[in-house]
């Protein structure tokens, strides 16, 4: 594919990005992550994660948010592990998961229920597999892309999650707001019925709209993807 239409696709969907920005269900993130699993799969690491990176900056210098350095970290870094697992890469993925995992679990201790952070492990385990159904040709097969768009997704969307959750407490940013480890740690399981409906959201989103869009650009000859 010609580099002028990378570089115009890339800035469509950084646009888009930034429109879906200002919107919300009225959850703790923002409309953006409901574009990040196609930014992804279609665009690849490099493309994807300029695309969001652009997206989410702009979109915050436009509507300034006082908590901008989570989206601009973590919508990106979601966008490039979901490119990263769509091409069958799970090394640096698990790394970057992984780490972000251990991070927390010694910041919290046991301060935590373990409901709260049930999708997180559930994300850290399906990593490895997903990548392995890649390898196995499930994302060629028409049959079976929607299991294989659907559990990217949702290892993309937990790692917007996760990536907030590390910068939060285990990096220490809740201290910056002017908060306690307790009145941060009682954000973050508030907030955790939130992500869990937000889960569901991406999941449905991803089946309904991703996949049908993915098979129609398969019928496209000329459209090969990811771009990068």
């Amino acid at each position: 594919m010609r580099p002028s239409l990378k570089i115009a696709l890339t800035g469509v969907f950084a646009a888009l990005h930034t429109v879906l920005y200002f919107s919300s269900f009225g959850l703790w993130r923002n409309w953006a992550i409901y574009i990040e699993p196609v930014e992804g799969i279609l665009l690849g690491p490099w493309a994807g994660f300029s695309a969001a990176l652009i997206g989410s900056g702009v979109g915050r210098m436009i509507r300034p948010d006082p908590l901008w350095m989570f989206g601009i970290v973590a919508e990106p870094l979601s966008v490039l592990m979901v490119a990263f697992l769509a091409r069958r890469r799970w090394i640096p993925v698990l790394a970057t998961y992984g780490a972000m995992v251990v991070a927390s679990f010694v910041s919290f201790g046991t301060s935590i229920p373990l409901w709260t952070i049930l999708d997180v492990l559930l994300a850290l385990v399906l990593v490895y597999p997903i990548a392995r159904f890649h390898r196995l040709g499930i994302h060629d097969n028409k049959r079976l892309l929607p299991l294989s768009v659907v559990l990217i997704s949702f290892v993309g969307t937990v790692t917007d999650s996760l990536t907030r959750i590390f910068l939060f407490i285990p990096l220490g940013m809740y201290a910056l707001l002017g908060l306690d480890f307790g009145g941060a740690l009682d954000i973050f399981i508030g907030s955790a019925v939130a992500s869990y409906v937000e889960d569901v959201i991406v999941v449905l989103v991803s089946f309904l709209v991703i996949v049908p869009l993915l098979l129609a650009l398969r019928r496209m000859k000329e459209f090969k993807y990811p771009l990068t």
